[in-house]
């Protein structure tokens, strides 16, 4: 097909009552993206000439969502009049006057319909020189649908909506799915003669398929053998059932790539997520956004990327990590914690409990244990030890921490920041760190130790703490004038 031949038209002006959402139907998610934005994808991988989204509840937002993941699409407003055959008739007219190709419709809430299987679709339609096809497909219990009524030499003879059939046709389970490609011709000649006169009160676009074949016009029904792919989502079950057959697919498509995924039955990866080859990802693991994952590289369990970018051979455990960069051989977790803009470089390491927040970590850094490192940047090389915090906020503005390279952080710092350790410098445990470390120095809060003997005794007569004392020194407990001792 040429794109100069093709237009689609998506419906997207049903309220979706069912879904019980202050959210549109169309606006609700399914592996990461809005319902709409998987079929505004289908249609582009056509190559359509023009894409028109036709619009009505919740228009503002639905519209800023169709313009931001398609911003070529056409928006056409349905009006007061009700009913898909209106709402084709509204798209048609948002085409330019001279349009004469095919017209394929489909469903804003239709997510898992693909252009391979559409693509088909335009071929046996152009091929067979029909000026209407349609997808059917064959359902258990068709209760709700259209159905697809043929004549005993099983050609097609209509469209029958589930409210307007006879007990006979409501025992058919070949339903119609609501995918079409039309010529522009004949939809235009045959919307223009769509009445209203059936139990809904709408204008039927089903009936388009008796109008055409009674002006002598050709049709046909292609029934396809995986109904997931015009699978509607109609309410809240529908969409749970979907994203987890969508999940399906994508892991299956993953795993087929190379990637091993230890255990489907805990893992999502959703539709923008690209992975490398000799990936492991682990039970419990979410992959969300834009993340992406270099060849290698092993996530998992239970970690939740969103947005970030994983290096080759990288270990991310048990991690949190939203918009974060993690480098080549890094190794993250388990239990922490990455908020956006963190960067851990190559062969860096961000251990157990540690929280990190605009925080850039160079080249074999290490933050192993119990610490918050938030608005700072970590040299080459340096270690920071257990219990680590940078005091980034003043109450009104937030300050950075610098670190240089191969510096050596004692346990239980503070850094109190805007503050600055130069290269190759020590700290000892306990210091905060109010002012800037020159460059090879130690850093210390001097202040001796002192030991209160007898203490515990005198305040806390009776206790199990004061008995124990007094047996480990072989006496009694000392009276409350006992020196104290350095």
């Amino acid at each position: 097909m040429t794109a100069s031949e093709l237009a689609v038209v998506i419906l997207a002006a049903g309220k979706g009552t069912r879904m019980k959402s202050k959210t549109p139907k169309v606006l609700h998610r399914l592996g990461g993206v809005p319902l709409i934005g998987h079929v505004l994808h289908t249609a582009a991988e056509l190559g359509a000439r023009h894409t028109v989204a036709v619009v009505r509840h919740e228009r503002d937002a639905v519209v800023r969502a169709i313009l931001d993941l398609a911003p070529g699409t056409i928006i056409a407003d349905q009006d007061e009049v009700p009913g898909t055959g209106r709402a084709l008739e509204i798209g048609l007219e948002a085409l330019p006057a001279d349009f004469d190709g095919d017209v394929v419709v489909l469903s804003g809430d239709v997510p898992l319909l693909d252009s391979v299987t559409v693509g088909r679709l335009v071929e046996a339609h152009r091929g067979e020189r029909d000026d209407l096809t349609l997808l059917s497909a064959f359902y258990d219990d068709p209760t709700g649908f259209g159905r697809v009524i043929r004549g005993r030499d099983g050609a097609f003879e209509s469209i029958v909506e589930h409210k307007d059939c006879t007990d006979e046709q409501r025992r058919v389970t070949e339903i119609n799915s609501g995918v079409y490609a039309f010529t522009a011709r004949a939809a235009r000649e045959a919307l223009a003669k769509i009445g209203m006169q059936n139990a809904q009160g709408e204008k039927y676009l089903t009936d388009a398929a008796s109008i055409i074949k009674a002006d002598g016009g050709r049709i046909a029904a292609i029934a396809i053998t995986d109904n997931w792919l015009v699978q509607g989502i109609n309410d809240r079950a529908q969409l749970g059932a979907t994203a987890r057959e969508y999940n399906r697919r994508i892991l299956e498509r993953w795993m087929r790539d190379g990637v091993t995924i230890v255990d489907p039955d805990t893992t999502i990866i959703e539709r923008n997520v690209t992975i490398g080859t000799d990936v492991e990802i682990q039970p419990g693991t979410q992959l969300r956004g834009a993340t992406s994952v270099a060849e290698g590289a092993v996530i998992g369990p239970d970690t939740t990327l969103v947005d970030c970018e994983v290096g080759e051979n990288a270990v991310v455990k048990r991690t949190d990590a939203t918009l974060s960069v993690i480098g080549p051989n890094a190794t993250v977790g388990p239990w922490s914690y990455l908020r956006p803009n963190s960067v851990i470089g190559p062969g860096a390491k961000v251990g157990t409990f540690v929280e990190t927040k605009n925080a850039q970590l160079a080249e074999g850094a290490k933050v192993p244990h119990l610490s918050y490192i938030g608005d700072a940047e970590i040299g080459p090389r340096s270690n920071i030890g257990a219990g680590a915090i940078t005091a980034n906020y003043d109450g009104v503005q937030k300050h950075r921490t610098v670190v240089g390279a191969d510096v050596k952080i004692g346990s239980d710092n503070v850094f109190v920041a805007p503050v600055t350790v130069g290269d190759g410098a020590y700290s000892g445990a306990g210091t905060t760190i109010r002012k800037d470390v020159p460059a090879g120095a130690l850093a210390l809060n001097a202040s001796p130790q002192r030991n209160l003997a007898g203490w515990v005794e005198r305040h806390r007569a009776g206790t199990a703490a004061a008995e124990a004392a007094a047996k480990a020194r072989g006496d009694a407990p000392e009276d409350a004038t006992a020196a104290e001792s350095e």
